[in-house]
């Protein structure tokens, strides 16, 4: 019997969620398995991966072969590396300590291009939040300067149209005095 560690797909259309399992070649992908080792969840930045090295290094070490998917899983887990320093222990090129600090080695390098990686989508989350606030702040700006012009105009408009309505009113209330002169002249 061929056993494989592999990817068991769940969740919703559109939003897969994966439990990565070690199940018999000849199963059905998301049918029945052997163990559970983890969950996969690719729908967040960074993925969200939940493994069982132990587990897998185990299965790993009795025969089981990953799938591709799965071997990147593992590899990005560090359960690969392991495999391969315990190869080195058991062939007598490499001691347990070397092995123990070359494996704490890598966990440090990874736990820190993880945090700065989040860190990184956290600090490019707030920069593009700023951005958005300022060319809102400049939009608002814009639509202010163009009300308060408006206005003016409307202002003004009011003034010409109330001084317009004065002259009117002062041109027919003034008594016909220039009429009568012209008459006198003729």
């Amino acid at each position: 019997m061929a056993v494989k560690i592999r990817l068991a797909r769940h969740g919703k259309k559109n939003f897969a969620f994966f439990h990565i399992v070690v199940a018999d070649s000849r199963a059905p992908r998301d049918g029945r398995y052997i163990a559970k080792l983890g969950t996969y969840n690719p729908n967040s930045n960074p993925a969200v991966i939940e493994l069982d090295s132990e587990g897998a290094l185990k299965w790993l070490n009795n025969g089981a072969q990953p799938t591709d998917t799965c071997r990147r899983i593992l590899s990005y887990k560090g359960v690969l590396l392991r495999k391969h320093l315990q190869e080195g222990v058991k062939k007598g090129a490499i001691t347990q300590e070397v092995a123990d600090q070359k494996w704490s080695a890598w966990v440090a390098e990874k736990d820190n291009k993880l945090s700065s990686k989040v860190s990184q989508i956290a600090q490019s989350s707030r920069d593009a939040k700023k951005a958005a606030v300022a060319e809102e702040a400049k939009v608002n700006e814009a639509r202010a300067a163009e009300l308060a012009k408006r206005k003016e105009e409307e202002r003004k408009a009011a003034e010409a149209a109330a001084a317009e309505a004065q002259a009117e009113v002062a041109e027919e209330s003034a008594p016909e005095a220039p009429a009568a002169e012209e008459t006198t002249e003729a």
